[in-house]
């Protein structure tokens, strides 16, 4: 894809400059199979993420705990009980979740202790569940650890053009 574009750029004349070389395309189809998740208590970590997702999870050391969100697993990393010398910082971006029941993904948030997102997206309020512009259903919360997080209906998520 990506040298096809390159080439189609230096057909209409223009030029790249300083970029890189365009990436060879290959048969390689990567799987993102693990999100580290930076959390400062691993045991309320795993009883929140335990109910928003609504499995146990796993137990992996001391300040790890994963769980298996459809074939990637979300890995809740609480450094210190982990013996590590450093605090964690939240994830300074979102974290995108498709689900099958947006409602009941709701009030499992909001029940473990979610924080609603203040404010809107395009002019909807992003801590309750809307449809967005781009036609997703989704709701915007953050965890108790400062982490932003991001609950979309499943049958309405973007995977772009």
């Amino acid at each position: 894809m990506f040298t096809r574009f390159y080439t189609a750029l230096i057909s209409v004349g223009i030029s790249l400059g300083g970029c890189a070389a365009p990436i060879k395309e290959t048969d390689m189809k990567p799987k993102l199979f693990r999100v580290i998740l930076p959390v400062s208590d691993i045991e309320r970590a795993t009883r929140f993420y335990g109910a928003v997702l609504g499995n146990s999870g796993m137990r992996i050391s001391n300040g790890r705990h994963y769980f298996d969100c459809d074939g990637t697993i979300l890995a809740c990393f609480d450094p210190r009980a982990d013996g590590d010398d450093y605090d964690m910082t939240p994830n300074p971006e979102w974290l995108y979740f498709a689900v099958d029941e947006i409602e009941t993904a709701y009030e499992a948030c909001m029940k473990a202790g979610a924080t609603a997102r203040a404010g809107d997206v395009h002019g909807a309020a992003a801590g309750k569940i809307n449809a967005r512009p781009w036609g997703e259903r989704s709701f915007y919360v953050e965890d108790p650890f400062g982490n932003k997080l991001c609950f979309v209906d499943r049958s309405t998520a973007f995977r772009g053009p």
